[in-house]
């Protein structure tokens, strides 16, 4: 095989997304999600409706990249797919499929960890962004991970911090379902941030030694004030609602910009990525580009599309393993709790 001509097909399925990539020598020549709109109704992701609407969506969604990147199967060079972390069920279809399809076709099948995917998501050829070099720092935020990750090389990582609770998209959603915001509550909690006053309401930071999070102390500290100020103003909320938003923003983006602060001290590196889906927040954007300027930083943004849950960083994960020729065996099995 020419390194002139790889193909390989991303197949994501960790969580409530199914999604299929294929990517061409690190180009993307497509990125195909179908998310599903089911769990907005119970306020949170229900494993076994997740793993049927997987079953449902992952054929239609990989012919659907293959279509939009005009490339046949007999085309591909290798299939990779996301083993773990996630729900086991959801990973369990993503990588039936994968092996099947890699068995099938005879050709190379390659597990990736999710984790390390959104990291190495900003090694996508992408034109107007950078790539980081290395050594450096990467902060994977999302609805189930809080972490601090020193990245030496592509697959050489380990991570310095991470919550020790819950993750800063459940401190998001947990927050928005006290407010009575609807899930998921990030995007609206951001939006409503922007329209109020980051210092009308004091939160307490938790304290946690080193690099590790905590934010279960936080919604609880949100919980209490809400009850209380809703108590003596039962209206508290509608007529405060951007105020108390963007006073949860600013108190959860100083917690993250904290702990990069002291990352970097402690690690000497300056370079900073970032990634998952809160990696999409306007507010942590913002900040983290204020942080070359008042630290001396040099920060990594991913494409939009590339933050949430997305096949595209499943596919040139797939990419740099295929040129170390670092395949998988067909008896190997999805892992809930995969570590980087």
């Amino acid at each position: 095989m020419s390194s002139q001509n790889i193909y390989i097909l991303g197949i994501e399925s960790s969580c409530d997304d199914t999604a299929a990539s294929v990517i061409h020598n690190g180009r993307i020549l497509s990125n195909v999600v179908a998310s599903q709109k089911i769990h907005e109704e119970y306020g949170g992701v229900v494993p076994e409706l997740a793993s049927r609407a997987h079953q449902q969506n992952i054929v239609p969604v990989v012919s659907q990249a293959l279509k939009q990147a005009g490339v046949d199967k007999s085309e591909l060079s290798a299939v990779a797919f996301t083993r773990g972390p996630g729900l086991m069920g959801s990973l369990l279809v993503g990588t039936s499929f994968a092996k099947s399809l890699a068995f099938g076709l005879n050709i190379p099948l390659i597990d990736v960890n999710h984790m390390q995917a959104h990291i190495l998501a900003h090694f996508i050829d992408e034109e107007g962004f950078e790539k980081p070099s290395f050594p450096f720092l990467a902060m994977t935020i999302s609805g189930g991970h809080t972490q601090i990750v020193k990245v030496a090389d592509y697959f050489d990582m380990a991570v310095i911090g991470e919550t020790i609770d819950d993750a800063v998209g459940e401190a998001y959603d947990k927050s928005g379902k006290i407010l009575g915001l609807g899930y998921p509550a990030g995007p609206e909690i951001d939006r409503r941030a922007q329209l109020g006053n980051p210092k009308a309401y004091t939160f307490t930071k938790p304290r946690v030694d080193g690099l590790n999070f905590s934010f279960s102390g936080l919604k609880t500290a949100i919980l209490y004030f809400i009850q209380r100020e809703v108590k003596a103003n039962p209206n508290f909320i509608s007529e405060n609602l951007n105020d108390i938003c963007a006073s949860i923003q600013y108190t959860i983006i100083g917690i993250l910009i904290d702990k990069l602060k002291l990352a970097t001290k402690k690690t000497g590196v300056n370079q900073i990525a970032i990634g998952g889906g809160v990696s999409a927040n306007s507010g942590i954007r913002k900040a983290l580009k204020d942080g070359e300027e008042k630290f001396g930083w040099k920060t990594y943004i991913p494409k939009f599309e590339f933050t949430t849950d997305n096949a595209a960083m499943i596919a040139i994960v797939g990419y740099l393993k295929y040129l170390n020729n670092d395949f998988s065996k067909q008896d190997i099995v999805a892992s809930a709790r995969l570590k980087i």
